[in-house]
């Protein structure tokens, strides 16, 4: 069984909790990374923790939530292992599993309803990477290097 990391800052706490029931309904295992409480903390904080659990070999892929999705995704995609997609709709989640083989979830808490989300989340989970022309676009990706800047 899949093992999916989920990692929320406050304002995804609520959602987060939500999810790790789905994740599980859906097949999956879930990976509590926290937070665990509604006091304010850091979004960064988490993405290190989703992007060290891919690292790590704990988690296949990873969920990870803030107000907008956007800040966390951010942190997290400063680690060369890491594609975080930051999606609002099942075609944008779709599409990052099979054209660049994201293996982060990013989802805004303050702006989505539950039903896309959860759509998003299976479309996420369930969508396997297409490969071929996309294996060059990801290689391509992974090997760029911000020392040549």
């Amino acid at each position: 069984m899949s093992i999916i990391a989920l990692a929320a800052d406050h304002r995804g706490f609520a959602l987060k909790k939500e999810l790790l029931d789905y994740v599980r309904q859906l097949g999956f295992m879930p990976l509590d990374l926290g937070t665990n409480t509604t006091g304010r903390v850091d979004s960064q904080d988490y993405a290190v923790a989703a992007a060290k659990a891919l690292k790590d070999g704990k988690a296949e892929k990873a969920i990870i939530i803030c107000g907008s999705g956007n800040g966390i995704a951010m942190a997290a995609n400063r680690f060369p292992h890491v594609r975080a997609a930051v999606c609002a709709h099942v075609t944008a989640a779709r599409r990052a599993r099979e054209h660049n083989d994201a293996n982060m979830l990013s989802l805004g808490a303050d702006f989505l309803g539950i039903e896309v989300i959860k759509e998003c989340v299976e479309a996420f989970l369930k969508t396997d990477f297409q490969g071929g022309r996309y294996a060059d676009r990801v290689a391509r990706l992974t090997a760029l290097d911000p020392k040549k800047l």
